[in-house]
């Protein structure tokens, strides 16, 4: 395992635009050349993460994996293979336990829970993403109806 501390320079030199906004507000869908927008309960028509622009924004996307690598290989240093485990562990039960309706802000793709930023160490920073999590173009979906869909009624 490295001990690096800034990730490598390795982005893509072409860039392939998959933009679905109109070109006089970007940000807003465009119905008419692309058809309805993504809806509420569907999950497959998610948004993915955007792809980066610029290599600058990858290589900082890229950094946060880097800082978590270098974490876990001074833990397994330190402490021996059990804590990096125990903690991948604790991560993953936190990431498939937690469920909260998209009505209470939960729920999408990229969607994290209060737990998973405690374990991660980030629960007293604000990110964009914590902000801005991209559910804020698709409609309003109702509890019961989400219930619905979760248990299969």
């Amino acid at each position: 395992m490295s001990m690096r501390i800034v990730p490598p320079s390795s982005y893509s030199s072409t860039f392939k635009a998959s933009n679905t906004s109109a070109p006089s507000a970007p940000g807003v869908h465009d119905t008419l050349r692309h058809g309805v927008g993504p809806s509420a309960l569907d999950d497959a028509s998610a948004p993915a993460a955007p792809v980066s622009r610029h290599p600058l924004e990858a290589r900082l996307r890229a950094w946060e994996s880097t800082q978590e690598g270098l974490r876990m290989e001074s833990l397994r240093r330190a402490f021996g293979m059990a804590e990096p485990i125990r903690r991948g562990m604790e991560l993953k039960i936190a990431r498939e336990g937690e469920w909260r309706p998209l009505a209470l802000g939960g729920g999408g793709p990229g969607a994290r829970g209060v737990h998973e930023d405690i374990l991660r160490g980030r629960e007293a920073s604000i990110d964009w993403e914590d902000v801005f999590t991209g559910e804020e173009q698709r409609p309003a979906v109702g509890v019961h109806e989400e219930m619905e869909r979760k248990l299969k009624i």
